[in-house]
């Protein structure tokens, strides 16, 4: 089965709306000289809350082939939580897409597994793709502990749900090591996960839905580092922070099937 790539963007808490427009704008003369082929991978940009009408404008006036979603979302359906922002308000500000679980949310916001759970619940319901994070920190990496520690992290974000659930959301394997630091898993290292994260989809849920699942890796992508994590069989794109703040960069790593060296998607 085809999985069409996915390279997605996120801005974390940089750029205000105007700004966003600007980036938007660069990015899209980028992609344009660049010959950006829509068909062959989905590029994907994720703004802080307060750029996403901004953004949403703009693409949709004109017409840039750019999908948009938002870095968090609650667990609440509505109501007195201060600060939430919900998924049907996500919703009508065009998102198709939302961050959950990202390591920088468990970590500074304690974010647990159940909360995880009851976001990616949230977000199907409402019908947003959920692209659900998991990954280990240096000291489980050290231990050898990396693979079983993220299993059980994929488990528990998707417990009680069903196949047909599962298999909408997009798994982005960060191995928190790895982000932000300059460090990079290797291809090989980021291989190892991603294609235990898909067998462990298999044995929960069928070899059906895993060939349908995108599993993303995640930390410290750059142009110069893609063609050799996407030629691995189960890595289906990249959750690109910092190199997504600069147009041409990630321009770049959205054609990363020009330089492929032959293998096609």
């Amino acid at each position: 089965m085809s999985r069409k790539p996915l390279i997605a963007g996120n801005w974390k808490m940089n750029v205000n709306h105007v700004e966003a427009v600007g980036l938007v704008q660069k990015l899209a003369w980028a992609l344009g000289d660049f010959k950006y082929d829509p068909t062959k991978a989905e590029c994907l940009v994720i703004p802080p809350f307060v750029d996403l009408r901004s953004v949403q404008t703009l693409i949709e006036a004109d017409k840039i082939p750019l999908a948009w979603g938002a870095q968090d979302v609650s667990e609440h359906e509505n109501g007195a939580y201060t600060g939430d922002i919900s998924a049907e308000m996500l919703l009508k500000l065009g998102c198709s897409y939302v961050i959950i679980g990202h390591s920088e949310r468990r970590q500074y916001h304690h974010e647990s597994d159940f909360v995880v759970n009851e976001k990616t619940r949230n977000a199907l319901a409402k019908g947003l793709t959920p692209i659900i994070c998991v990954g280990e920190g240096l000291e489980v990496r050290r231990a050898e502990e990396h693979v079983p520690f993220t299993l059980a992290q994929v488990a528990a974000a998707l417990e009680d749900r069903t196949p047909e659930q599962v298999a909408k959301v997009v798994i982005a394997y960060e191995p928190i090591w790895a982000i932000g630091t300059g460090e990079v898993a290797t291809p090989e290292d980021a291989q190892e996960v991603c294609g235990a994260v898909r067998g462990k989809l298999a044995e929960l849920y069928g070899d059906e839905v895993s060939e349908q699942v995108r599993i993303l890796y995640g930390g410290s992508v750059k142009a110069s580092t893609i063609v050799a994590l996407m030629v691995k069989p189960d890595i289906d794109g990249v959750l690109v922070g910092g190199a997504s703040l600069n147009p041409d960069e990630f321009a770049l790593i959205t054609r990363f099937y020009e330089a492929s060296g032959g293998k096609s998607w």
